[in-house]
Parts: structure tokens; C-alpha cells; sequence
């Protein structure tokens, strides 16, 4: 019976019990009877904290739970008069016409009570704004300079000025009195910027749209880091059996047999779908636009059958740099193959964070390996290819086993025989290269 103790009883269900039959009828009354037993029996056990304003409260408080009925049943169970506990359900509603309406009141008188440390030492606030002030820090002058700020430092500092505040009340000063809160540092000093960044965002921003309007595809590349192959330790964590972390390696040096892995990433924007090729040689621009044709023969070629131009939005440095031959020379070859026209936007320099792949695609495969050692390539390829987001993000990923040499050198002969054609604006950073056997489609 006491799991039917808490039900709220309608007046529709009594009804319905009512006409049950005498079964139904016994099995409400014990029911009810029980509910009284324990309100009675809670009643008891506070009566002697509370006045009588407090038992009335309290009454039509348990009234107000009971449902329908409620004011005679607890008047019964506490032997109350109906009247009072009327009395103090509507105090509780607010009712019109309620004695006096129920508000919140003080367990002392204002100003009782100790005070605060920062009330009795004005001093000690004044001591620690100026231990922990960010303009002392490394001034000779300063008591904790170049030392880390923790608050047993403050307080072991305090005391040598004579105050006694333990860590605590040094946390409560902090923030309540000097409006002081632990934070890291931000990153959003940029150094020296070009004078034309935001004109070459803008700029990228309607190259995009047009293309994406016109049904061409629109892919962003970049090289992630590279990674060591291995049991070693992997940023992050994941859940495992308590106690049974996996053992990796406790020193970092690169396995001469496993080497490392380069992974270049090509992120189609407009459908969301990513390509990683896994190359175990160099990061070098002809790497990279083998991962590029890599990315059009396995995934874009069959998404896009009619397109003509294939737009490529590329960070300003690394193996995609616009300033590396080799990725000019290398991107013609392309072009040569495919038939496409391959129009190139970089990025203004130090904006790298700002290249959709970085945000859309790399962070994803991090998290998703997070905790988890790269013991093989086999292993760095799968975890790739199983990350998914809830934007719909899939990538396809595979190994390059490829070599690619460092160090090769494009005479300004071949750089005179590539179709390039320099954009109006900033034709270093936006420029356009055809193809030289507009046969091939």
C-alpha cells in the first residue's frame, strides 16, 4: 500500500472507485488512510520547530499536495480545525482575503552575524590587489614576481605583511571584492597584418558563392600535422574499464621502423564530404596536389561530371604556399590531365585559422582519435574515415605510399611555359591556370 500513498487522488478516479464496487472502495479508503498516517506522522517529528503560524502554513501546505479533499483529510489526520487549514492554504496561494500573506523572512536582523574579513581588514584588500596585480608582475618591487598566483602563495605572502586569510577567504576577496577571476590567455594578437586582408576575404567570399551558384566545385586543402606512428601517448582521453588505461610508450622518440604519417586534407565545402590521403614521405607541394587528384578521382569527378572549373582556396605558407613553384608547376600538370581551369585563392598571410578546413574537417579527426594511440597507418586511416558530425561531415581516407623528393628546383623556363594567368587583385594570392590540352575532359 505505500507505493499508492503518493498517487494524487482525482475526483474523476474516486468516482471511478466508487462505482468499482465495494473492492475499490476498500482499497481507497486504506490508501487514504495510509496518506494520513503519514502526514501525521511528519507532522510530529516538526511540530516542535514550528509556531502556530508555522503549523498552519504547514498544514495547507500538505493539503495543497493531498489533491481534492485535501483540507478535511489533513484536518483529520492532525486533528485541525477544517477552518484553520483553509486558512492556511490561502495564505499560500495568496489568496484575497488571507490573514497575512506569506514572504520571505530573515533568520537574523540586518547587519547580524560576523563580519566579512575584508570589513574587519580594509588593509588586506589593499595587500592582495597589489600581490596579485598584473602591472607588478616582474617588477623587483613586487612580492610574488614571476611566481605563480595560487592562493596558498598569496596567503603565505599575506603572512609575512603580518595578515592572517586563509585561501579561502582570499578566493571570496578576490572575486566578490576586486572582481578578480581565473582565466588563460587568449589568443587574438595577430602580429603585423596586410593592409588588403579583409578586401582578399571578401574578395574569397564572392569567388565561393559564384562558383557554388554555378554548380562548380569549391574545395579547401591543407596539410594537417604530421603524426608519429606507434604506441605512443595520444592527446585527450576516452572511457576504459577503471584501472585498465592502456600502456603506451613513456618517451616520444619516432620509431625508425614505423616512421610517421603526413596527412593532406581536401574539404569539398558546398556538399560537406572530405578526403585525407596518408603519405609516409614529405610534405611537399607535389604531394599535395596528389592528394588534390586523389580527391577528384576517387570523390569529385563522379559528383561533378559536367564541371570546368574546380575553384581551390589554400593557406598563404606551407607545401601549398603561393610562393612555391613546385605547387604552380604541379597544379598545370593537373589541369593538363583533368581538362579543368583551376582558379587559386590563398588566404591573406598569418589567417590560416580562418580556412574552412581547419574548422570543418581537422578538429573533427582529432577529437576523434583523442586517447587513442596511432599504432599503425592502418589504425590513422580507419579513425579518419569513421569520423562523422552531426552536420553530415563523412571523409574518405587512404594511404600514399608514394615518394616525393625535397628540394626540387622549377627553372623560370617552365614557370614562363605554365598557363597562368594573375587575377586584377593581388594576382600573387588569386590567380587561374588553364590547361594546355583543352582536349581532355
Amino acid at each position: 500500500m505505500l507505493g499508492n500513498c503518493g498517487v494524487k487522488v482525482t475526483q474523476r478516479m474516486k468516482e471511478a472507485i466508487w462505482k468499482g464496487g465495494k473492492k475499490d472502495r476498500r482499497l481507497y479508503q486504506k490508501v487514504r488512510a495510509e496518506r494520513q498516517r503519514l502526514i501525521r506522522g511528519k507532522y510530529d517529528r516538526l511540530v516542535p520547530c514550528m509556531d502556530e503560524r508555522g503549523r498552519r502554513l504547514w498544514a495547507g501546505s500538505e493539503a495543497i499536495g493531498f489533491g481534492r479533499g485535501g483540507i478535511r483529510a489533513v484536518a483529520e489526520a492532525l486533528g485541525m480545525n477544517k477552518r484553520t487549514v483553509m486558512e492556511g492554504r490561502r495564505e499560500l496561494e495568496g489568496k484575497k482575503g488571507a490573514a497575512t500573506p506569506v514572504v520571505a523572512r530573515r533568520q537574523r536582523h540586518p547587519g547580524a552575524g560576523r563580519k566579512e574579513k575584508a570589513k574587519q581588514e580594509p588593509k588586506l584588500v589593499k595587500a592582495i590587489e597589489v600581490i596579485v596585480d598584473p602591472a607588478t608582475r616582474g617588477d623587483p618591487m613586487s612580492p610574488l614576481k614571476w611566481t605563480s598566483k595560487s592562493l596558498a602563495k598569496i596567503s603565505d605572502e599575506l603572512k609575512q605583511q603580518g595578515f592572517q586569510a586563509s585561501a579561502p577567504t582570499i578566493s571570496k576577496i578576490l572575486h566578490k571584492d576586486l572582481k578578480y577571476n581565473r582565466q588563460g590567455l587568449m589568443k587574438t594578437k595577430e602580429g603585423k597584418q596586410h593592409p588588403d586582408r579583409n578586401a582578399q576575404f571578401e574578395y574569397l567570399n564572392w569567388q565561393c558563392k559564384d562558383f557554388q551558384q554555378r554548380g562548380q566545385p569549391v574545395i579547401s586543402v591543407d596539410a594537417k600535422k604530421k603524426e608519429k606512428v606507434g604506441d605512443f601517448k595520444n592527446g585527450g582521453r576516452q572511457w576504459q574499464p577503471q584501472g585498465k588505461a592502456e600502456p603506451v610508450r613513456s618517451h616520444d622518440f619516432e620509431d625508425q621502423e614505423l616512421g610517421h604519417s603526413i596527412l593532406y586534407g581536401v574539404l569539398d565545402t558546398g556538399r560537406n564530404k572530405g578526403w585525407m590521403s596518408v603519405g609516409v614521405d614529405h610534405d611537399t607541394a607535389e604531394f599535395a596536389v596528389s592528394s588534390i587528384r586523389n580527391w577528384w578521382t576517387r570523390m569529385g569527378k563522379s559528383v561533378y561530371p559536367q564541371a570546368r572549373e574546380l575553384l581551390i582556396t589554400a593557406d598563404a605558407g606551407g607545401s601549398n604556399s603561393y610562393r612555391i613553384r613546385l605547387w604552380k608547376r604541379e597544379l598545370q600538370k593537373f589541369a593538363d590531365e583533368t581538362g579543368l581551369t583551376l582558379p587559386i585563392c590563398h588566404f591573406p598571410p598569418g589567417t590560416s585559422k580562418w580556412n574552412k578546413i581547419e574548422h570543418r574537417m581537422s578538429c573533427h579527426i582529432t577529437a576523434n582519435w583523442r586517447g587513442r594511440p596511432l599504432s599503425s597507418l592502418a589504425v590513422i586511416v580507419n579513425l579518419i574515415a569513421s569520423t562523422t558530425t552531426r552536420t553530415g561531415l563523412t571523409i574518405q581516407a587512404d594511404l600514399d605510399l608514394g615518394t616525393y623528393e625535397k628540394g626540387i628546383r622549377v627553372s623560370k623556363d617552365e614557370m614562363a611555359r605554365l598557363q597562368l594567368k594573375p587575377a586584377d587583385f593581388h594576382g600573387e594570392w588569386n590567380y587561374t591556370i588553364t590547361s594546355r590540352n583543352p582536349a581532355v575532359t
